[in-house]
């Protein structure tokens, strides 16, 4: 290792300490070597994150570093406490990086307060995208949408491409599509141009974003916690800025809760309104078609093209709020989501809903059969190729009988002309999830209890077969929370535009 500068007393033997435990991963030495306290700072690509805190929660949840030596180091003190020290690194696997961290000295021993990553140059990030061109697939020459970078969720059919769905062994097997999906090729009539097929959870069955196969796709808006699923990787897509409109679907929330946990516009279509053919099926009854975006300009562009038929109005000279949903958000959320209300300034009618737990359980029961229905065979002859938390959710899934599918879909019925009946011609207004997303340390109990908590609020879109968009109105504890409106059946760009009027 070439050196270039004098090393103080003891930050060598720090700089080594601190290179070996990035190598064996020891998150406890890489702790003890970053300053404690709200002031310190980490930054890469992915963005800047405040605080001791912050920093250790991202280490824990990131799986290690890249194999990596220091070729060479420069050394800069800048005051007999404080140095700045520049390393270059060569990667095993080809490429080359620069670190950069302020040392300081307190009570004789050497701590980071500032560092700064840059790794190798990235052909694309493997947990967002799976396949990207310059771009991959062109669109007309003209449209309202030509400059318009799109990611595709990969459940959706791309001419010259297979449908992955999220895991490896099944894309290995999937036929090449001969003709793009509908919702793609209107996106490409109207100019957009699809720069990647991005990633999803296994088979869109999971609302986390967490991918055992290809990783988690980071959050654009807070690297410390989680994307959100299914529609995973094209919203970070989004979020990071490298495409400017997602594809995604939403069946119980895949699209609006990434949407609402990076700050996103997210909307999820009337259910039936927009053609689903080529899109890999979850679940029919709930299987909707809808896009994110970081502005509502380009949302209600990608609607105005994508959605037939007139638009129902809506009456949005007030907006109905139902307790019940507000008492399943955290408190904080509650706070937040009340405080925007006065804001807001419209007038507020409160509504009863039917039983959250039954919208939720109704949902969850004949997603399950419908799920299991259209991949279970293809499951039972690969009962290795998942990872686990949609493996659970699939055995589940298998044990649903006959007797109870029957009895959720005749609730389903009822619950869905009852939800109908409640709205009418209004537009329900909810925070979009119960809370900020959690942490990527969070464990498998933890986002269990999220999951379980979020169907409780999305179920009311999911099981009227309503459109809704979450906007990025709420920010609690320092991370965006989603503003949701939904609508009647058809008024898909009628709520877009209402949330635009709400900013």
């Amino acid at each position: 290792m070439i050196v270039r500068g004098e090393w103080p007393d003891g930050l060598e033997q720090a700089f080594t300490a601190y290179e070996d435990a990035l190598m064996r991963d020891d998150t406890a030495v890489l702790d003890d070597l970053f300053e404690a306290g709200d002031g310190t700072l980490r930054g890469d690509d992915s963005g800047l994150l405040r605080g001791h805190d912050a920093i250790s929660a991202f280490r824990c949840g990131r799986g290690g570093v890249a194999r990596r030596t220091i070729a060479a180091v420069d050394v800069q003190r800048l005051a007999p406490d404080t140095v700045l020290v520049v390393g270059e690194s060569h990667f095993a696997g080809g490429g080359r990086g620069l670190q950069t961290q302020l040392w300081c000295r307190t009570d004789g021993v050497w701590r980071i307060r500032t560092a700064h990553v840059t790794g190798r140059p990235k052909a694309f990030d493997r947990s967002v995208w799976r396949v990207v061109g310059d771009p991959l697939v062109h669109g007309a020459d003209a449209g309202p949408l030509v400059g318009v970078r799109v990611a595709v969720k990969d459940l959706f059919a791309v001419r010259g491409q297979v449908i992955g769905a999220g895991n490896p062994t099944w894309e290995r097997s999937a036929r090449t599509e001969g003709v793009s999906a509908s919702a793609v090729q209107t996106l490409l009539d109207a100019g957009a141009v699809v720069t990647g097929i991005a990633r999803t959870d296994e088979f869109a069955y999971a609302l986390a974003g967490r991918n055992p196969h290809f990783g988690s796709p980071p959050n654009g808006a807070d690297p410390t916690r989680i994307g959100g699923g299914s529609t995973s990787g094209s919203t970070s897509a989004v979020a990071l800025g490298t495409a400017d409109l997602g594809l995604g679907t939403d069946t119980a929330g895949s699209l609006r809760v990434p949407s609402s946990y990076q700050g996103l516009w997210g909307l999820r279509t009337t259910h039936d309104r927009v053609p689903r053919d080529g899109l890999l099926p979850l679940a029919e009854s709930f299987d909707t078609v809808g896009w994110v975006a970081r502005s509502a300009s380009v949302l209600a562009a990608a609607a105005g093209v994508s959605v037939p038929g007139a638009c129902v109005g809506v009456d949005d000279g007030e907006l109905l709020v139902s307790d019940a949903l507000l008492d399943a958000v955290e408190p904080a959320t509650a706070a937040a989501f009340t405080a925007w209300l006065d804001r807001a300034g419209r007038p507020v009618r409160r509504i009863e809903l039917p039983p959250l737990d039954d919208l939720a359980e109704t949902l969850r029961v004949v997603q399950a059969a419908e799920a299991w229905r259209n991949d279970g065979a293809w499951i039972e002859a690969h009962p290795d190729a998942l990872g686990e938390d949609v493996a659970a959710r699939f055995a589940a899934a298998a044990a649903i009988t006959a007797e109870a599918e029957a009895l959720a879909r005749g609730r389903l019925e009822e619950l869905r002309t009852c939800v109908r009946d409640v709205i009418g011609g209004g537009v329900l207004c909810l925070p979009t999830v119960p809370g900020p997303a959690p942490l990527r340390t969070a464990t498998g109990d933890a986002v269990l209890r999220t999951r379980v908590a979020t169907l409780r609020m999305t179920a009311v879109a999911g099981i009227g077969g309503l459109p809704a968009v979450s906007a990025p109105f709420l920010t609690v504890d320092g991370a965006p929370v989603g503003v949701c409106l939904v609508g009647p059946a058809g008024s898909d760009r009628a709520i877009v535009a209402l949330a635009e009027t709400l900013l």
